[in-house]
Parts: structure tokens; C-alpha cells; sequence
């Protein structure tokens, strides 16, 4: 028995028919061709999968795609705008926080999360923020370097974060 699902991925509506056992990160790499969504353990352990679900970070291995009709959902192709990364995904490149770059798509929807809701984010927080996300490569000392420079990056040159100087 199929489903009809509609959702919003990246901004771009779609429709779709889906078996109901099917996951979300399986509909959006193969019926959607969203490769930056990565498999991983397809057990919620290891956030390579992440991607924002109604503006909240999921792990979407998870998940069913019928759990997502309805919804808009970010995955880390989405953040780039005008040809230009997002902030996050340019503060990455710019500390080598990449390694082999397998985890880096999980953890950059975790902390565009965080940054969504928490301009100037404590260690502590950064911490919880991505304690799902595991990089198997490195230490997480350029990740953590990463969300700081990030972090002021969209605080702007007078410390106001982009929306509250427009």
C-alpha cells in the first residue's frame, strides 16, 4: 500500500508516492537525490544524517518519510544562498574542521541549529549541540573553533545578529 506525501525540502516543493516502511533518509537520497543527507549506522547513533525537520535537528535514518508529510525540511544543500556557503559551512572549510568530510554535512545542520535559536552559544551548549554528531577522523577542537567563528560571523561587525540590524 503506497502513500501520497507532500513536503517542502530546501525550499522546493514536492509530492510523492512512498511505501510506508521507507525512511526519510533513504527518500531523500534516492527519490530526491539529496547526497549531502549521508548513511551512516541507520541507527540515530552517529548524526551523519542530520537535517532539520521543521527547523529542528533529526536524525533522519530514524524517521519515517511519512512521518514528514507536511513538513520543511534543511538538509546541509540548502544553506547555501546567491552562490555563497552559509556562514557555518565557510567557517568548517576555514579551521580544516573537515577531515574526510563523511560527518561534516550532520554536524553542520546540528550547529546551524543551535545558532538558530542561541546567538552566542557557551561551551556547554556547543557541547550538547552536537553530542550526536560523531567524527571518527579528528578531535573535535576545529569544530569547536568552527561554531565560535561562525557564530560571530552572523553576529555581525556591531555584535547584532543580521536580523536585528534589518
Amino acid at each position: 500500500m503506497s502513500l501520497n506525501i507532500r513536503l517542502v525540502v530546501n525550499g522546493t516543493r514536492h509530492r510523492a508516492k512512498i511505501e510506508p516502511a521507507l525512511s526519510l533518509l533513504d527518500f531523500l537520497r534516492d527519490t530526491l537525490g539529496y547526497k549531502g543527507v549521508k548513511i551512516c549506522c541507520n541507527t540515530g547513533e552517529c548524526g551523519a544524517c542530520t537535517i532539520l525537520f521543521d527547523g529542528k535537528p533529526v536524525n533522519s535514518c530514524v524517521v519515517l518519510a511519512a512521518d514528514a508529510a507536511g513538513a520543511e525540511l534543511v538538509t546541509v544543500e540548502g544553506l547555501a544562498e546567491g552562490g555563497r556557503l552559509h556562514p557555518v559551512q565557510q567557517a568548517f572549510i576555514d579551521t580544516g574542521a573537515v577531515q574526510c568530510g563523511y560527518c561534516t554535512p550532520g554536524f553542520i545542520i546540528s550547529v546551524k541549529a543551535l545558532l538558530d535559536r542561541t546567538k552566542n552559544p557557551t561551551a556547554e551548549e556547543i557541547e550538547e549541540a552536537v553530542s550526536g554528531n560523531i567524527c571518527r577522523c579528528t578531535g573535535y577542537t576545529k569544530i569547536v573553533d568552527a561554531i565560535q567563528i561562525a557564530a560571530r560571523q552572523l553576529q555581525g561587525p556591531t555584535g547584532l545578529t543580521s536580523k536585528a540590524r534589518s
